[in-house]
């Protein structure tokens, strides 16, 4: 949940457009995205599309070099390196992750469409369906003229075994060729996403944040008690915030940086999303953990199943007092690490925070199981970015697989992020260790 954001706070576009640009069709679907809350939250994020869309519109597109954005958008000095601050690719990668999410939800009935085509940091703008080719229509049926000097009977026997045999091959080619394009999720999702299995996402529940009233930290065994939730409200609250809390209670609510992981998780499946189920983590059964793979999203103060798997981590998280100072205790410091890698003050600020992406076993020996936690949102959300993105995953994978101590497809690696004004911008691998089923 996010503080709300009055008018003279929220983001404006860059630039000074004429008359004629603030008429034009394709300028009005950008005003209209940047009205939603995603880029209402982030002045970044809000800033970057304002300036794109001005230049592509104005057909400046050949100066949108990703020096020149980082320059103009992000206040980069003339000199900075792009190839050392990822700045501008990485907001860039949210982008084209918001405007997606907006055209399969609030624009799904929009004439008119934008998208940042890969390679390019132009928009490119097109009506629905008018980036696909044109359906033709079926190629003409050849008809197979009769062999003419099929003039006996050993000869036409010998045709027909032919085509038999062509026959056999060809759906033995068919049955290769489909099994080999197994649609497939890419690694490390490939470990929690399966063909063969359902997979549950357990996302966090934020009526957690009822702890700051009580001042209670919380274990499993106390969440899973039917009355947890109200027992966290004091007693003899006004009748209004009473009925807040009731409502923050009684409802099922998750954080944007849940929802960012869903979206990309559900991305990366491809065909396979259909497999997906998504569920709170407040009406998780135990006997859920008995099948199928799981995806965790959210630390032990959000989700309180992670728990559960905490034996297993090297990296563990700790709230040291109930919306007070939290970080990753790393119970076997490796020369050059830190013992502790503490996060962000609060959400929404500026500052390094720290995550973990681990990949274990399942409880019961059935399936898997993927933890995505940070000890703030920003760090979940950074987890989703680096997922979301080829390269970062490339560069997790040689990071596991460069570990001596790897003896076992699982793993756990811990990830710094720095964030401005609440939204990540960089990504990088600090530790990683192999978890033994």
């Amino acid at each position: 949940m996010f503080p709300a954001q009055t008018m003279s706070d929220a983001p404006k576009p860059l630039g000074n457009p004429a008359s004629g640009f603030r008429t034009d069709a394709r300028w009005h679907l950008v005003e209209r995205i940047l009205l939603t809350v995603p880029f209402q939250k982030s002045v970044n994020l809000h800033a970057l599309f304002s300036y794109l869309a001005e230049q592509s519109i104005q057909s400046k597109a050949e100066g949108l070099t990703e020096r020149q954005i980082g320059i103009a958008v992000f206040g980069k000095p003339a000199d900075y390196s792009p190839t050392e601050d990822s700045a501008v690719r990485v907001h860039v990668r949210q982008l084209r992750l918001r405007l997606h999410e907006y055209f399969a939800q609030d624009g799904r009935s929009e004439t008119l469409r934008v998208d940042i085509p890969k390679g390019s940091y132009a928009l490119e703008f097109h009506t629905p369906g008018s980036e696909l080719s044109p359906r033709q229509g079926p190629a003409p049926v050849r008809r197979l003229e009769p062999a003419l000097a099929a003039h006996t009977r050993v000869k036409e026997a010998v045709f027909w075994l032919a085509i038999a045999a062509a026959t056999i091959c060809g759906i033995g080619w068919y049955r290769t060729a489909h099994t080999i394009a197994r649609p497939q999720a890419p690694w490390p999702l490939n470990a929690v996403i399966k063909p063969e299995r359902q997979t549950r996402v357990v996302v966090s529940d934020s009526s957690l944040m009822l702890r700051l009233l009580s001042d209670q930290q919380t274990t499993l065994n106390e969440y899973l008690q039917p009355e947890y939730r109200k027992n966290l409200i004091p007693p003899h609250l006004p009748g209004n915030v009473n009925r807040l809390m009731d409502y923050v209670s009684d409802s099922q609510l998750t954080s944007f940086a849940d929802l960012t992981a869903i979206s990309t998780l559900m991305k990366l499946a491809g065909t396979l999303n259909s497999h997906i189920v998504l569920t709170s983590a407040r009406y998780l059964d135990q006997r859920d953990l008995e099948q199928g793979n799981l995806v965790f999203v959210g630390g032990p103060t959000s989700n309180p199943w992670v728990g559960l798997f905490a034996d297993k981590l090297n990296f563990q998280e700790v709230e040291q007092s109930v919306g007070g100072r939290m970080y990753f205790l790393n119970r076997n410091p490796l020369p050059g690490e830190q013992k502790q890698y503490e996060g962000l003050v609060s959400t929404g600020s500026s500052g390094e925070d720290y995550a973990t992406i681990s990949v274990l076993p399942g409880q019961m020996g059935q399936g898997n199981v993927m933890i995505l936690q940070g000890l703030r949102q920003e760090g979940t959300e950074a987890l989703s970015a680096l997922l979301a993105d080829a390269s970062d995953r490339d560069r997790l994978e040689k990071a596991v697989h460069q570990n001596a101590n790897l003896t076992s497809p699982y793993f756990e690696a811990l990830v710094r992020s720095r964030a401005v004004a609440g939204a990540p911008v960089s990504v990088d691998i600090v530790a990683v260790r192999s978890i033994q089923p």
